[in-house]
């Protein structure tokens, strides 16, 4: 009887290391991903190419990725939403060119700043009816909705047409009546004169100036001292210049 209990104890044993065996690599292999978010509709940052998700936050988020010894897995979400859903675990951090403002970091914690750009008006080539801020007092403005531009376009006027993307907003200031400006980053303004030759201009210099920060759902330090330590490390080898050179032919985090 004795040699029966301990066949079948043994048995027991063998199973349950087996089982927490496959438990181990199941949690290792669900914490190997790095899944971050982008709106997907903001060149040269992130956007759809050939079906592939590709652009600068794209490929910052694969070398953060590495650098943490995780798999990247860059996905897309709509802008409005976003924050929301980056607060509902549906992915771990957003890696979409998001402004560091004091009302969001009420509801995430931000990394180190990625990158500093400015928010620029943009007109149509040879249009010279807006030349200064003041010249926006009435005009039909296009923004992106919930970006820190809608905030600052209502400032000057009360006719503030929000869009989903830039690229749509600043194609509409070449449609007859449709817009008179459109507030966006100024990199995406001028990817989108050197790139794509959309017929636009800009006007005058940055309204101000934002600093681009990696959020990760409130409380989760782990994972943003991770980040940071990676932001730190592809600055320092060389790996973040050579990205950001590829789409703006210079190290914009200079």
């Amino acid at each position: 009887m004795k040699a029966v209990r301990s066949f079948f104890w043994s048995g027991l044993l063998l199973v349950g290391l087996v089982v927490s065996g496959c438990g181990s690599t199941a949690s290792v292999d669900s914490q190997g991903d790095f899944t971050f978010a982008m709106s997907g509709l903001y060149p040269p940052f992130n956007y759809q190419e050939n079906g592939e998700l590709v652009g600068f936050d794209v490929e910052i988020g694969n070398a953060l990725a590495k650098k943490m010894g995780m798999n990247p897995k860059p996905v897309t979400n709509p802008w409005q939403t976003i924050l929301a859903a980056l607060n509902t675990d549906k992915f771990q951090a957003i890696i979409g060119s998001m402004a560091i403002t004091d009302e969001r970091k009420k509801e995430v914690d931000f990394s180190e700043p990625y990158y500093e750009s400015g928010a620029q008006i943009f007109v149509a080539k040879g249009q010279t009816a807006i030349s200064s801020t003041d010249d926006l007092q009435g005009k039909k403005i296009g923004v992106v909705v919930s970006s820190t531009f809608e905030a600052v376009a209502k400032k000057y006027s009360d006719q503030v047409q929000t869009y989903d993307s830039d690229v749509t907003a600043l194609q509409d200031l070449l449609v007859p009546g449709r817009l008179d400006a459109v507030i966006t980053d100024e990199l995406v303004g001028k990817y989108a004169i050197t790139k794509n030759k959309l017929a636009i201009q800009p006007v005058g210099e940055p309204l101000y100036l934002d600093q681009m920060g990696i959020p990760v759902k409130k409380g989760n330090a782990a994972l943003l001292n991770k980040i940071n330590k990676a932001l730190q490390e592809i600055k320092e080898d060389g790996t973040y210049a050579e990205i950001s050179k590829k789409y703006f032919g210079e190290n914009i985090a200079e």
